[in-house]
């Protein structure tokens, strides 16, 4: 097999959380684009909608499904379900997740609680239900999508309950990757840097101290584009990746390095 012919997805299905818009939309698209059907799970089912008719110009298969990830529930109905529909679960991109900038000590409990139900918890309820379907049909391949701030503190916003909890799916991915590699459930972790997303186009565009302070610390001085996450995507997804586990890949620009 050509090393081309190992980034080939057709006849795979892969679930992407959050992949109604943003990095997760992003990676939907790149995984399609190689002929992989797809599922968004989302809980905007309007944008959700969209994203699934774009996906299926491409000429694959695709559908939406809501999915709280918080709830252990909906995420085994999500996998199951598309199992059902597919009959196959072939990848999973773990991607849903939220931010937050919150002082440590103005920090209310239920902001704590809040970012480590989905990031945390979500992230791992996903993967477990991944796991169970995976480790039945003789393997697969889960993608976490973690943050440079789970490798380093970023300043200068406070967010100790995102970085931590970053920090929890990098080790929660090494942790999965060891015990299930002899099932042949492959794991590793996208950690991405300074984005440029819906979420954060108005922010990027009215600048301040602030982004001018992350630029500065960004070796190639801008934000990363959704789309600039599809290539690593695709590789963890594949086949080009079959001894590749426990991986942190960054895609920060350099963020990093220094």
């Amino acid at each position: 097999m050509s090393i081309l012919q190992k980034f080939d997805m057709h006849g795979k299905t892969a679930v992407v959380t959050g992949g109604a818009q943003g990095l997760g939309k992003a990676m939907a698209l790149g995984l399609a684009e190689a002929g992989c059907n797809i599922v968004i799970a989302d809980i905007n089912p309007e944008t959700m909608e969209m994203t699934v008719s774009e996906i299926k110009k491409l000429g694959v298969k695709s559908r939406g499904l809501i999915c709280d990830i918080s709830n252990p529930e909906d995420c085994a109905s999500t996998l199951a379900e598309t199992v059902k529909e597919f009959g196959k679960l072939d990848v999973v991109i773990n991607n849903a997740g939220i931010a937050q900038h919150n002082a440590a000590l103005e920090m209310s409990v239920e902001e704590w609680k809040k970012v480590y139900d989905i990031n945390v918890n979500g992230t791992f309820y996903v993967a477990q239900a991944a796991g169970r379907i995976m480790a039945k049909s003789g393997g697969g391949s889960i993608i976490n999508i973690s943050s440079i701030s789970g490798i380093i503190s970023n300043m200068p916003q406070g967010q100790v309950n995102y970085n931590s909890s970053k920090a929890a799916v990098i080790h929660m991915t090494r942790s999965l990757a060891g015990e299930w590699a002899k099932l042949g459930i492959r794991v590793n972790t996208i950690a991405p840097g300074y984005m440029r997303t819906e979420m954060t186009r108005e922010m990027f565009e009215k600048g301040g101290e602030t982004v001018e302070m992350w630029m500065k610390m960004t070796p190639m001085g801008r934000p990363g584009e959704p789309d600039e996450l599809a290539g690593i995507a695709l590789y963890l997804a594949s086949d080009a990746s079959t001894y590749t586990t426990g991986g942190v890949f960054t895609i920060d620009g350099g963020y990093t390095c220094w």
